[in-house]
């Protein structure tokens, strides 16, 4: 018997991340494209602006007629914080089940989102990060936080992105938490002569975020210990890479109850 062919909608086509994810879609047999949304590119064809070939989707500029016309199933976002909230609440309200790669999102709005996906009976994934080398290296290191608690997290990122510290590093520094017990780091007599030299504080260490032009995405994780440091470290070369995470996102998705937070549950 043949599998049901799962329907997505793309909001934030006409993005870089969004024309690789519309073209990851047209690229598997087992998805379709139901719909491309982007204000900025209405009316163009959704294959073309991917760079491939015409697929018949014209870019819509109206996220909920779009949903109710094409039937999706799931939402794959893409676009910015100020957005994305609105996005996933018109989705879900379409009963469409919403894959959300904007980083930005607070615990409060996840607990919405979590609230209003059980509502209509739907799931959803949020996932600051679908690189599968990524969520190794965040695995990696929530493991080695047991036996080394002395860490920061360097984060490295091109000079247009528009939160910091990345969801990447937020999350990374949440499963350091799970197995770190709080302390502060550093010498208790530490003093920044320059204000924020130091970098972010979570839970007793420290988040750093780098934004230059000519940097895709990267991260590592330094734990420090008598005599000896331990580096994960995990470098993005093209968007290409996260598209198989977004491709098992799509598919596994139909199956989750409420909001998942993280692709790693995705992979158990």
């Amino acid at each position: 018997m043949a599998k049901e062919i799962i329907r997505v909608a793309v909001t934030g086509a006409g993005g870089r991340m969004g024309r690789e994810v519309v073209k990851m879609v047209l690229g598997d047999p087992e998805l379709a494209l139901a719909a491309a949304v982007d204000p900025g590119c209405a009316g163009q064809d959704a294959g073309r602006l991917a760079g491939v070939a015409e697929c018949g989707v014209l870019v819509a500029s109206d996220l909920e007629l779009a949903l109710m016309e094409s039937r999706a199933d799931v939402l794959v976002d893409f676009t910015i914080p100020a957005s994305v909230m609105d996005n996933a609440r018109i989705a879900i309200r379409n009963g469409v089940r919403p894959v959300i790669g904007t980083t930005g999102l607070s615990a409060d709005q996840i607990d919405e989102l979590d609230k209003l996906c059980r509502e209509q009976g739907i799931g959803g994934l949020v996932a600051p990060n679908f690189s599968i080398g990524a969520i190794l290296m965040m695995k990696f290191a929530e493991q080695a936080a047991k036996y080394m608690p002395h860490v920061e997290i360097i984060e490295y990122h091109g000079d247009q992105k528009l939160d910091a510290p990345s969801g990447t590093a937020v999350k990374t520094a949440e499963m350091i938490a799970r197995t770190r017990p709080e302390f502060r780091q550093g010498n208790p007599q530490e003093h920044e002569t320059i204000e924020g030299s130091r970098g972010g504080y979570y839970n007793g260490f420290r988040i750093h975020s780098v934004r230059l032009p000519g940097i895709f995405a990267q991260q590592e994780v330094i734990f420090g210990g008598y005599g000896q440091t331990l580096k994960i470290r995990h470098d993005s070369y093209e968007r290409a890479g996260y598209m198989p995470g977004v491709n098992l996102a799509v598919k596994k998705v139909g199956g989750l109850e409420g909001i998942v937070y993280g692709f790693e549950h995705l992979l158990d």
